[in-house]
């Protein structure tokens, strides 16, 4: 299945008087406060990002952030006030009505939050209405309705009704109805945001598996930190209209742009997204010793790395594959990640990792 590149290019949205007025101010640097005294809101502002073929991007922040208003600018559901769209290669903001209309029915499909089924409609007739927008004939429709289906767990609901289904089963025919048309772009605005945490959970877990097989390109919005870090790839971190940093989960977590992201990610989960590769330093040369101890590799889990520390006197050797120090992760850079600033900042009195050549000469892994 095909995936295709998406960028946006400075684009705006303003809703209210003059808003080609609003945009060249805001450019030549008025803030949304002093739009809002005259009448105007800049619902988006310079928002330029890229999102690679096969990625999973996601949009992250609070209520009225513009995430939203962003996402349906992507597939012209709302018309840009200045800047670009473009999806493979198309600048979408060009498109008339019928182009974007085709553009909908066959390369990019939208996954709703609050599954948006037709209750008069079988779970097969609800994951197959891409398909009969496209004029697809009714034994392929369903043929493909019933593959989509049984992708997402739902092998055997076929003939049921949404009102007979739980909400993550709901859910699920509203992602198979997206996956139905076979569209390169999926875009999904809160999704999973009305489930339950554990049904939540496992509609995670479900897009991640069909991800690897089916590597779509995904914009996936969502206010909820830990389901960011989980998903993304990349993550775009959005406030009053802009975004104000993008990057890795690993980006966001250990080097935040400003105090704003810094405060809203102090209370994530470090233990369930950072590796010993993002959190080490460069190390080139260690004391010689004859040391048999247990290293860390780039992908050791953040967890594995505290229990390591916690086991040696010195800090911990990352090792490549290939048995080359790569850096090592001291125990005060783990204290200060769990919360404790003022650990993080002491200075490491631990000893030098031992050399290289000892490391390597009783080598064991983390996971030993």
């Amino acid at each position: 299945m095909s995936s295709s590149r998406l960028e946006t290019e400075h684009l705006y949205k303003v809703f209210g008087r003059r808003p080609g007025d609003a945009v060249t101010r805001l450019e030549q640097g008025a803030d949304r406060d002093e739009l809002r005294d005259d009448g105007s809101t800049a619902a988006v502002i310079d928002a330029s990002f890229t999102v690679a073929p096969g990625e999973i991007f996601v949009v992250m922040g609070l209520s009225g952030s513009g995430k939203s208003t962003l996402l349906r600018m992507l597939n012209g559901l709302l018309e840009p006030t200045a800047g670009h769209v473009r999806f493979d290669g198309d600048d979408l903001t060009a498109l008339g009505d019928r182009e974007l209309r085709a553009l909908r029915a066959h390369r990019i499909s939208m996954v709703f939050q609050h599954f948006a089924l037709f209750p008069h409609r079988s779970v097969r007739e609800n994951a197959a209405y891409g398909l009969s927008v496209q004029g697809v004939p009714r034994a392929e429709r369903e043929r493909r309705a019933d593959e989509a289906l049984a992708l997402c767990g739902l092998a055997g609901w076929e003939n049921a009704w949404p009102d007979e289904l739980s909400g993550g089963m709901r859910q699920r025919v509203g992602l198979a109805r997206a996956l139905a048309t076979d569209a390169d772009l999926l875009l999904m605005d809160e999704s999973f945001s009305a489930l339950d945490p554990l049904i939540r959970r496992d509609m995670q877990d479900q897009l991640l598996e069909l991800q690897k097989t089916l590597k779509k390109t995904i914009v996936f919005i969502t206010h909820d930190l830990n389901e960011a870090m989980r998903l993304g790839d990349r993550i775009a971190v959005m406030r009053d209209g802009r975004i104000v940093q993008t990057g890795t989960a690993e980006d966001i977590l250990v080097r935040p742009a400003d105090d704003y992201v810094a405060s809203f990610t102090q209370d994530v989960d470090r233990s369930r997204v950072l590796t010993a590769a993002a959190v080490m330093d460069p190390e080139t040369h260690g004391d010689e010793a004859d040391c048999d101890c247990p290293t860390a590799t780039p992908d050791t889990p953040f967890t594995e790395l505290c229990a390591l520390s916690a086991r040696l006197s010195h800090p911990v050797a990352v090792l490549t594959e290939d048995g080359e120090l790569a850096g090592v992760v001291r125990r005060q850079r783990l204290v200060g990640l769990l919360g404790d600033r003022q650990g993080a900042a002491e200075p490491c009195d631990s000893p030098r990792v031992p050399d290289r050549a000892a490391l390597t000469g009783g080598k064991l892994t983390a996971r030993a």
